[in-house]
């Protein structure tokens, strides 16, 4: 593989975040590895409670990884203390999905953005930390009148605004939005992916965009993971995810996305069988369970994750078929 260590902003080796839970441990995020390049969008799909908004924290260290490591730049930050990861919030940040709960109801839009340059220390005089706040604003799209407003005199394309001007007060280079459009109406989450992709190539930010919505991932990502009961079992360039799935489940998610093409009949697949429980997952593949294609080897060997074609990974047993077209769902 090429060396490409100056274009690495993010990486993960065998991450992973288990939860205690009476039965033993829930395996929120399994031995996940990944890269993201600086100035790309990594989108992360999966069904609800496959793990990618507890990836997201563990990567910001939200939440405090089990083990394995997260590299940021070149720094193994999962070791760094609480005064080094203080300043490494001015590189990372998180974008919410529910812009609702993510404001505090009792402080001013102005406020609200002020906050983190404030927690910061990065302006001297309120007066350059209002000019700071003005120009936020205006980037994200918010009329100056809003400055004295609150929360709840907003919509939530308008407040969602408002988390992303807050977001980028400090200058960070990458930003975790965690379904940051789920809670708004369509029409609304169009203007704010396009916000989104406006602000990356005006500020060249990195994202890791995470939904379970397809389409909406298509239109902003680079690349695309796909996370299955806290693995990632499929990762490439958004365009081989949509025209070369290779992983069963992938192929199954993409069936799902509603078609606007009348002539062209897509049929959903409708996954059959027992979701395999999360909490001390037995060895074998995790979509076994739900596979119409799975052999003895998928339940007693875990499939790894490794690139069969340029920049696509799957871990499937049976991959070489699926791609020669042998394996399709009837």
């Amino acid at each position: 593989m090429e060396n490409n260590h100056n274009k690495v902003l993010l990486e993960t080796r065998r991450l992973k975040k288990y939860f205690p839970v009476p039965a033993g441990y829930l395996h929120a995020v399994d031995d996940v590895n990944l890269t993201i390049n600086r100035g790309e969008t990594l989108g992360i799909v999966g069904e609800s409670g496959c793990g990618k908004s507890t990836l997201g924290r563990v990567i910001l260290r939200l939440h405090q990884a089990t083990s394995g490591d997260v590299i940021y730049d070149g720094m193994d930050i999962n070791n760094f203390s609480d005064d080094e990861m203080r300043k490494m919030r001015q590189k990372m940040q998180i974008i919410f999905q529910d812009p609702y709960a993510s404001l505090n109801p009792r402080m001013s839009i102005g406020q609200i953005i002020e906050e983190p340059l404030k927690l910061h220390k990065m302006y001297k005089t309120e007066a350059e930390r209002k000019a700071r706040v003005e120009e936020l604003m205006e980037l994200v799209g918010l009329p100056m009148r809003s400055y004295n407003q609150y929360p709840h005199e907003f919509d939530g394309g308008r407040r969602q605004r408002v988390v992303i001007a807050r977001a980028l007060a400090i200058n960070p280079e990458f930003i975790v939005c965690d379904e940051p459009v789920s809670a708004l109406d369509v029409s609304v989450q169009a203007q704010i992916i396009n916000l989104l992709m406006d602000l990356q190539r005006k500020m060249g930010l990195t994202y890791m965009f995470i939904s379970h919505d397809l389409s909406v991932v298509k239109h902003i990502s680079t690349n695309i993971g796909v996370m299955y009961l806290g693995q990632l079992i499929e990762k490439a360039p958004k365009n081989d995810i949509f025209e070369k799935p290779l992983h069963p489940y992938t192929i199954a998610l993409l069936s799902a996305i509603p078609s606007t093409n009348v002539l062209k009949k897509s049929k959903k697949i409708i996954l059959k069988g027992e979701i395999t429980s999360p909490i001390n997952p037995k060895i074998g593949c995790r979509f076994a369970t739900r596979c119409p294609f799975a052999t003895e080897q998928c339940t007693k060997e875990t499939p790894q994750l490794k690139e069969v074609a340029p920049n696509h990974l799957v871990a499937c047993h049976r991959w070489q078929e699926v791609a020669d077209g042998t394996l399709k769902y009837e």
